[in-house]
């Protein structure tokens, strides 16, 4: 049962935010039509960027803990984490906005926004021989620049709440998948390609990775919401 590890980490990372998102107060199930647009539109950057790092070993996948079935150079099982996080993820920034109406990093999102791009550029670009971190940082800091001085969303303050609420299921989710509490890695990495500090078993540049994926995905979701009536 050992190969279906990756399927049972996803599952678990989706299943209590599907059953929950039909809570008559929260219709989540409302959202869907915003919901998975916005995470096809991730996909459709996330997915190449992952088969190249993949045929670039940048990282690879334990055989061992997957059921060997592949779309390209990649499991079935990475393609369902570009469903379950992201999922899971839109459900508590969902929930968050529904149950919370104060927005608590409001007023300081767009100096949090700033002072992150700056510290994500700068560490990118003097490491530039380290692909994971140079690509990683320097993406995720545009993309900030970005929305701080293009888009100048209103939700910033409350996607850093949900990042900060994910952070918990994340060390869950990607210290099983590093190596925490099993005895191999699910996912192994080059360490000469990133900077070689871990949380745990889990590189830091993984938590760069999770939050443009995320803020992508939220950015497109807000996006379509604003172009389309709401059910």
């Amino acid at each position: 049962m050992e190969n279906w590890l990756y399927v049972f980490i996803n599952l678990g990372a989706i299943s209590i935010p599907f059953i929950a998102g039909f809570d008559k107060r929260l219709k989540f199930q409302n959202q869907w039509r915003f919901l998975f647009p916005a995470m096809l539109l991730t996909m459709l950057v996330f997915i190449p960027w992952d088969m190249l790092k993949t045929d670039l070993a940048v990282w690879g996948f334990n055989p061992k803990y997957l059921l060997g079935y592949y779309i390209g150079n990649l499991p079935v099982e990475e393609w369902m984490f570009f469903i379950a996080i992201p999922y899971a993820c839109l459900f508590t920034y969902h929930s968050l906005n529904y149950l919370g109406k104060k927005d608590y990093f409001g007023k300081y999102a767009d100096r949090i926004t700033l002072v992150l791009a700056v510290f994500l550029l700068i560490v990118g670009l003097i490491n530039t021989d380290r692909l994971y971190t140079s690509v990683t940082f320097v993406s995720t800091g545009g993309f900030l620049l970005f929305h701080r001085f293009v888009i100048r969303a209103a939700y910033m303050g409350r996607f850093y709440l949900m990042y900060l609420v994910t952070l918990i299921p994340f060390f869950i989710v990607n210290g099983l998948l590093t190596g925490s509490f099993i005895p191999e890695e699910v996912v192994f990495y080059d360490n000469t390609q990133n900077l070689g500090i871990r949380l745990g078993t889990i590189p830091v540049e993984d938590m760069v990775y999770g939050l443009l994926m995320l803020l992508m995905n939220v950015s497109w979701y807000e996006y379509l919401k604003s172009r389309f009536k709401p059910v």
